[in-house]
């Protein structure tokens, strides 16, 4: 009798060794994953948010000058995003009723109003772009820090420290520098007055991408389901048609469209090289935007942010190389500043969240 239950109690405690054995498995197992996500949403981001720029600059340098048309081009890749969300639907695990495949009504509409504003951020930043060097308007873009900083202040209760009031300080002061000197780094044929709008028209853009981040952190924030990349993936589908089709409607009300014959005829590469850039612009652009909504899934909206202006800072340099664009000393202080600002932010992150250690007597 009493080996029966010693036996019995050995059972018992085996079976609850092999259940926190799998249990622990499937967390580290999930922490892998999560890790790996975000490091290939790190890849995507910096792809696009370095290439980008330099083939919507080659598109305007070459002879290309429609600006409703080159926005379109920023999300209308949209449908390269069926291929994982294909792949992810018949591998996905039957075995976990309580998660959701499918993103909730809620979230899909909460992503056709990002759409929309991602589509006027995208026409203004193309509008810039027109007028302005690469390096230049990266340096610009790069203030969205500021403006996601805020609103993640506002809107999502994040705290201030001493350190991110530090980054968002020298960035503007970057921003203000390039602004100053504006004479120096003027393309040929841009007036003075058309590089004042393209600069604020810039700065503006960076605004509107700012408030697109912190409201993509705070919808998934706010989803009713569990979010998972797969719901990411579609959440970025409908920020991308929403936002195609309102560069679509803009495109068509001016004729962007109809003269694309035209102008890949008078392109100074060439009809082939024209449609490869467009081609090219859809896939890499849309590289960077499910890469940036991917690293707000994983961490947040100001992270994102940070790591939006690491990779401008690779662009100004890529752009200076293969563009021959010229670096000023001007340009190089604005980049220190900008290098300075979150390099700042990540040092505070670090020091502020990291757990304090239990000193033992």
């Amino acid at each position: 009798m009493v080996d029966a239950e010693s036996n019995e109690e050995f059972t018992k405690e085996n079976s609850n060794k092999e259940e926190g054995y799998h249990e622990s498995s499937n967390i580290r197992s999930s922490s892998v994953m999560r890790w790996g996500l975000l490091l290939i949403s790190c890849i995507c981001g910096f792809i696009g948010t370095v290439g980008g720029p330099l083939l919507l600059r080659l598109y305007f340098m070459h002879g290309g000058s429609r600006r409703w048309l080159s926005s379109w081009l920023d999300m209308s890749g949209f449908p390269i995003l069926f291929i994982p969300l294909t792949i992810l639907y018949f591998r996905r695990d039957r075995t976990l009723p309580n998660i959701d495949f499918f993103a909730s009504r809620k979230l899909l509409l909460c992503a056709a109003l990002i759409g929309i504003a991602q589509g006027i951020g995208n026409f203004m930043y193309s509008y810039g772009i027109s007028f302005l060097p690469v390096s230049t308007i990266c340096l610009l873009v790069t203030t969205q820090l500021v403006f996601t900083s805020f609103l993640s202040f506002i809107w999502v209760k994040h705290k201030f420290t001493p350190y991110s009031i530090n980054a968002v300080v020298v960035i503007i002061m970057g921003s203000v520098l390039l602004g100053l000197t504006r004479s120096s780094d003027r393309p040929t044929g841009v007036t003075n007055s058309q590089y004042l709008l393209g600069f604020f028209i810039s700065v503006g853009a960076a605004a509107i991408f700012g408030f697109v981040m912190v409201s993509t952190q705070v919808a998934f924030k706010k989803a009713n389901q569990a979010m998972t990349y797969s719901i990411g993936l579609q959440f970025q589908v409908f920020v991308a048609v929403f936002a195609t089709l309102f560069c679509t409607v803009g495109g068509i009300i001016n004729q962007d469209f109809k003269g694309m014959h035209k102008e890949a005829s008078q392109f100074g590469l060439g009809a082939k090289t024209y449609y490869w850039v467009l081609i090219s612009n859809m896939v890499v652009w849309q590289l960077m935007f499910i890469g940036r909504a991917g690293i707000i899934l994983y961490t947040s909206s100001l992270f994102a942010g940070v790591m939006t202006a690491v990779f401008l800072a690779f662009s100004q340099i890529a752009a200076v190389i293969t563009l021959h664009e010229n670096f000023t000393g001007e340009k190089g202080m604005a980049l220190a500043l900008t290098l300075w600002g979150f390099t700042s932010y990540f040092y505070g992150s670090h020091r502020y969240t990291r757990k304090p250690k239990v000193e033992t007597p």
